[in-house]
């Protein structure tokens, strides 16, 4: 099964690419007037009367969240608002590799609390349930992940996804829960607290956590980010400097930012990115935030070394790969996933072992869920949780060939279209169009992301001018082409973690993405080389 591209080859004007683009929006933009009422997600105007009275009860409440940017996120707004209201709150993150994911027995040993709350996690915390409540404490679990057929015995349960809850979006992410169930708490206890202030981290979350940037995502992540450009958070003010753009992206947070706040939960401990968005100041933000980005650069070695292993253990023939090696590192399985599908086009799921258990995580392309997939094999799985796209697991070592002929056997009954990519070619652009009123066009239909990808366009048999490598490891390609013989004018491409070598025929053929470069205050178009063909 190849990795197929709807490759279009229509020459688009500026008025064609337009319509193009505006065919993608058919309701009217939302506005953040227009976000649903809090209250109708299950059970949140019960969870936030609960957590009102145990303030002002004075009743110890502990917070439980999750280790990825969603789970930081989520914790750092509430205990941003609890630090506001003032009340104390104990959070705790739970460490990856001493504690494994979520609100778990070994996080209750060092609960000492009336009321605990989780946030982006919980809803398969069944044995944890029961332990709060052999103990008398409150379980609240707010969380957005697909809930099992067997729900944790919680005093309430808030998440869009449960077939009972009638909130009108269920595509939203922990940190989002998170916020409106304390827009409740806001409420009940008459609070002056701006809700509008977390917009700046709620929507680091919503991209971070790939929610699909239509409907109320779409309002939150544009405001979010204009938020971030004026916020004195110090953690806001520190983003700004390290990006040092006149505006800032749903892309720049995706590819510049996400990477280092999850670089601490996935190599170390989240609570290093926690204390960054807390930060009282920028002195102490500025420490975190150099600490997460050589905890970043650290990570892409690791995930170098670990991909590689991956890509020569992988059965490229099969539909799901699954693919597993002693002491992988658990914290960077899931790029080294998305790294497979980039690769093979097909779902994937990377396994590390230790002491004869799997823990790992998955990543899938087009319409196959994943998470349908592995829980068609639950019988042989420990553990499992996530969403149509992304998944974590663990099982016996024991059982993993068994695992991979199931998964296997269960996506061949998929339908073959279900595994191409989603992403498709808007057309080819003539090199004279390519200027600042272009890209203040494409700019007009951001955030771009997940369900509104950046239009991709097409070069089809460009000759190549000159090729130069870049970086500091010189990894990746600077290419200079001409689309057609007569002109003068050259583009240049840039092609990441690519080194391009100068074909026989001289000629490329690949798709791009168009954005704007800014450097010394200058603007100029920036190609950056999607496939090569």
């Amino acid at each position: 099964m190849q990795k197929q591209t709807n490759l279009n080859t229509t020459l688009l004007n500026k008025h064609s690419l337009f319509e193009l683009l505006s065919s993608r929006f058919s309701d009217e933009e939302k506005k953040l007037s227009d976000i649903p009422n809090p209250a109708l997600l299950q059970d949140a105007s019960s969870s936030a009367k609960r957590i009102a009275d145990a303030i002002q009860n004075k009743e110890r409440i502990t917070l439980v969240g999750d280790y990825d940017v969603d789970g930081v996120s989520s914790t750092s707004i509430m205990v941003d608002f609890f630090r506001q209201i003032p009340y104390p709150l104990e959070a705790i993150i739970p460490n990856r590799f001493r504690d494994g994911y979520g609100v778990s027995p070994n996080v209750l040993q060092r609960v000492e609390a009336d009321l605990v709350i989780t946030v982006d996690n919980g809803i398969a915390a069944i044995g944890a349930a029961a332990i709060c409540k052999e103990r008398g404490i409150d379980l609240i679990i707010t969380d957005h992940h697909t809930p099992s057929d067997i729900l944790p015995e919680a005093l309430f349960i808030v998440d869009p996804k449960l077939e009972t809850c009638t909130y009108p979006f269920k595509e939203i992410c922990g940190a989002q829960v998170a916020w409106l169930v304390l827009a409740l708490v806001k409420k009940e206890l008459g609070l002056q607290i701006d809700m509008k202030q977390f917009l700046d981290i709620l929507a680091i979350a919503i991209i971070a956590d790939i929610m699909p940037l239509i409907n109320i995502n779409r309002i939150l992540v544009k405001e979010g980010l204009k938020v971030l450009m004026t916020s004195n958070r110090p953690s806001s003010i520190i983003i700004r400097d390290f990006l040092n753009k006149s505006s800032i992206s749903s892309e720049d947070i995706a590819f510049m930012i996400a990477p280092r706040i999850n670089s601490a939960g996935r190599l170390e401990d989240a609570s290093i990115a926690m204390e960054f968005f807390t930060a009282a100041d920028t002195n102490k933000a500025y420490k975190q935030f150099e600490l997460l980005g050589q905890l970043n650069d650290l990570r892409k070695e690791t995930e170098a070394e670990c991909t590689k292993l991956a890509i020569d253990a992988a059965d490229g023939n099969a539909d799901v790969i699954v693919v597993a090696g002693k002491n992988w590192h658990e914290g960077v399985v899931g790029i080294v996933a998305a790294r497979l599908v980039d690769k093979f086009g097909k779902p994937s799921i990377v396994l590390s072992l230790q002491n004869g258990i799997a823990k790992g995580s998955a990543r899938s392309i087009g319409e196959v869920s994943i998470y349908e997939l592995i829980k068609s094999c639950e019988h042989l799985l420990t553990k499992f949780g996530g969403h149509t796209m992304a998944a974590g697991l663990g099982l016996e070592e024991e059982n993993i060939e068994e695992f991979t002929k199931a998964i296997n056997e269960s996506a061949s009954k998929l339908d073959r279209d279900d595994f191409l990519p989603k992403e498709s070619i808007a057309g080819k652009l003539n090199t004279q169009d390519i200027d600042l009123e272009l890209l203040n066009l494409i700019e007009q239909f951001e955030p771009y992301g997940e369900a509104n990808l950046r239009p991709k366009f097409l070069i089809e048999n460009a000759e190549v001018v000159s090729i130069k490598l870049m970086g500091k490891d010189k990894l990746h390609s600077r290419i200079q082409v001409r689309q057609n013989p007569h002109e003068l004018k050259t583009l240049e491409l840039i092609a990441f973690r690519t080194v391009f070598e100068m074909p026989e025929s001289k000629k490329i053929s690949c798709s791009y993405t168009l954005s704007k470069n800014e450097f010394n205050n200058k603007v100029s178009a920036q190609l950056l080389i999607n496939k090569i063909y």
